[in-house]
């Protein structure tokens, strides 16, 4: 259950990290209140997680899944280039939380 609780927490991440950008330094009232419901739920969720989990695992994928869900949803919508290496990078990144939800 810790690990479904911090892929969903992960997911918040990139929730609020695109809501932040959107809100344009606190500006924009809809983005901001976004990322301040977002991060709360995502840190919440990753607190729970750590009761379970490692620190080191559970931050380390944590942040993992926002980074590579923020850049995808960025480069879906055009906010990002596509290139073959930053494609190729993620994939990196997703290999490597894998394997240290293998190696846990």
């Amino acid at each position: 259950m810790a690990w479904l609780i911090l892929i969903i927490s992960g997911a918040f991440e990139a929730v609020w990290a695109v809501a932040l950008s959107k809100s344009q330094g606190f500006s924009r009232l809809a983005p901001s209140l976004v990322f301040a419901v977002a991060l709360v739920i995502s840190m919440g969720g990753l607190a729970i997680a750590m009761r379970t989990l490692p620190a080191g695992t559970s931050y380390a994928v944590w942040v993992a899944i926002g980074a590579v869900l923020t850049i995808g949803y960025s480069m879906a919508t055009g906010d990002e280039a596509i290139s073959p290496v930053k494609i190729a990078l993620l994939l990196g990144l997703i290999t490597c939380v894998v394997g240290l939800k293998l190696a846990h």
